[in-house]
């Protein structure tokens, strides 16, 4: 069962033509219908030469709460910066 992906994507978070390697990486092992707990369940997110890898273990039912957490928290504070951003790119815009 190991080694089977429900979920894999890849991306480059910049154009090609600017040659720059920032990507995200996002992976979730199927759990062979519940049989299987142990995957590997990884959110890696890269910008130049960092590199940050986020674990979500899901072995058992504390750790996939604080898993389902984890990423619940991630996605909100990701769309409030996102909103900020845009807040502060259209005042830019409008100044010029």
């Amino acid at each position: 069962m190991k080694g089977i992906f429900v979920y894999r994507k890849r991306a480059f978070l910049n154009p090609t033509s600017t040659d720059k390697t920032s990507y995200i990486h996002a992976i979730v092992e199927s759990s062979g219908d519940g049989n299987y707990r142990f995957g590997t369940n990884m959110l890696t997110i890269a910008d130049c030469k960092r590199v940050v890898r986020l674990e979500f273990f899901i072995g058992n039912a504390r750790n996939r709460r604080q898993s389902l957490k984890k990423i619940n928290l991630l996605i909100d504070i990701l769309m409030r910066f996102r909103d900020a951003l845009m807040r502060e790119i259209a005042q830019i815009e409008k100044a010029k």
